[in-house]
């Protein structure tokens, strides 16, 4: 039986003993009624996986000794996914989900022209992560970067390695599912908002450095389009 994975992300290298937070104590004494000497799994979302067994067990307070430590080495693959944000905030944080199951690196969030303003709760979405994080039993926590105008994150140098756009207008576009990832350790692609992005911004994008794919023969809704383009390049060959 796999032991309980929480994320603690005060857990450093060093440390020897620790106390858990109030909410991840509660569910180890309360839900799981772990008692000392059980096992359990600590990651602070930096490649940190601490193996730790209970020292104290009260209602509302848990202490864990250190018995193993181990380095995760990052996914070989560095995917971010700069997507547009949502009017529907569950459909968002669906996407948020999905994409850190799959081993998404980074999310930024696009406020583009075709956007639909809605409010940005860091820490709700935070939450978001580190469960999915938790539930997929992974030691690298994306990064979830403020929202930003799509002008000015394309106004910052593409990075190196592949750089994507996915839209829906009538272009020469490359199937994203047919692409040869083999050479490329870091990968960015844009996801537009409902609507798609405009003619404006994909041919500001191109300017940029960013080759425009396609997804599918479907047209999908944005936080499925965020997660096809996650499963591809994160899974893909």
């Amino acid at each position: 039986m796999q032991l309980p994975y929480f994320f603690l992300e005060e857990a450093g290298a060093a440390a020897t003993q620790l106390e858990l937070p109030d909410e991840t104590a509660r569910h180890v004494v309360q839900v799981l009624r772990m008692q000392p000497g059980q096992a359990l799994h600590l990651t602070n979302g930096s490649g940190l996986l601490l193996t730790a067994a209970v020292v104290e067990a009260h209602k509302k307070k848990a202490v864990v000794r250190v018995v193993e430590r181990q380095e995760v080495l990052p996914p070989a693959r560095r995917i971010t996914i700069a997507i547009s944000l949502l009017k529907n905030t569950n459909r968002f944080e669906w996407f948020l989900e999905k994409a850190t199951e799959l081993g998404v690196a980074g999310i930024v969030p696009l406020l583009c022209e075709r956007t639909e303003r809605q409010q940005f709760r860091p820490d709700r979405m935070k939450g978001i992560l580190v469960s999915a994080l938790q539930q997929s039993r992974q030691c690298w926590l994306p990064v979830l970067h403020p929202p930003v105008k799509l002008s000015h994150f394309l106004e910052q140098p593409a990075p190196g390695g592949l750089n994507l756009i996915a839209h829906c207008a009538e272009d020469e576009k490359q199937s994203l599912a047919a692409l040869d990832m083999h050479e490329y350790a870091d990968c960015r692609i844009l996801i537009g908002p409902e609507g798609d992005f405009s003619a404006a911004e994909i041919a500001q994008a191109r300017a940029a450095g960013y080759s425009p794919v396609t997804l599918g023969e479907t047209r999908l809704r944005t936080e499925t389009a965020g997660v096809a383009a996650a499963v591809l390049l994160c899974l893909g060959k």
